[in-house]
């Protein structure tokens, strides 16, 4: 019994010791997709980004690295409006296309030796630009019609402090495969050409939001 108790503290203290060394660099790519419908009025709103990374250990299980890629969303929306005298339907499609850079840094806590979590701080920066396109049809009792349609362009800046909770498992020795689960953070975006900001903040755990990347690391 005693034997099995030793070889019991040996193996888990072994584990949660393992480290990631000083110097080991990995490259990465994380894409990520979130989408929330309304089923009652088929409203949706999209989110998605493809973001290559790199990183570097500056010491045991610590790195800092960047990522730069691409970020984009959709929201398709529908509301009608009924007058008693006639029905209002506005159809609603916002397009965001930006460039994203994510300077960020990480902390790891081993797990096992093949399984680790980590947090990691990010400093988010998008340069983008948004489109809106509008239609609006109306009808009355009478059958009176109106149509409409608008398109609206704006350019905008946005940055922002995350920090984001996740699991990190080296499927060999150089790759892994890793996932993020929601964040908790803050973002200030700027439309060009306007005086104020819009702040945003956002604090959970969101499985609607789950980003899966795949790493090659040179070195453990």
């Amino acid at each position: 019994m005693k034997k099995l108790l030793l070889a019991t503290a040996v193996a888990f203290f072994g584990l949660s010791n393992a480290q990631i060394k000083t110097g080991t660099v990995y490259l990465s790519g994380q894409v990520g997709y979130s989408q929330e419908k309304d089923n009652n009025t088929d409203n949706k709103d999209q989110n998605f980004s493809v973001v290559p990374t790199v990183g570097i250990f500056i010491a045991p299980n610590l790195a800092v690295g960047t990522g730069i890629g691409y970020a984009g969303s959709r929201a398709d929306h529908t509301d009608i409006t009924n007058f008693g005298s006639g029905i209002e339907t506005v159809q609603t499609v916002i397009k965001t296309n930006a460039f994203t850079a994510k300077p960020f840094i990480r902390k790891y806590w081993t797990l096992s030796d093949k399984l680790y979590i980590f947090g990691q701080l990010e400093v988010p920066i998008e340069i983008g630009k948004r489109t809106a396109d509008l239609q609006l049809d109306y009808i009355d009792m009478n059958g009176y019609t109106y149509f409409q349609t608008m398109n609206i362009e704006q350019k905008y800046t946005s940055f922002g402090v995350n920090v984001k909770p996740g699991l990190d498992y080296f499927i060999s020795k150089n790759w892994t495969i890793e996932a993020t689960i929601g964040e908790f953070g803050y973002k200030n975006t700027k439309i060009k050409d306007q005086d104020k900001g819009t702040d945003t903040f956002n604090f959970g755990l969101n499985l609607s939001s789950v980003m899966f990347g795949v790493k090659y690391v040179f070195a453990k």
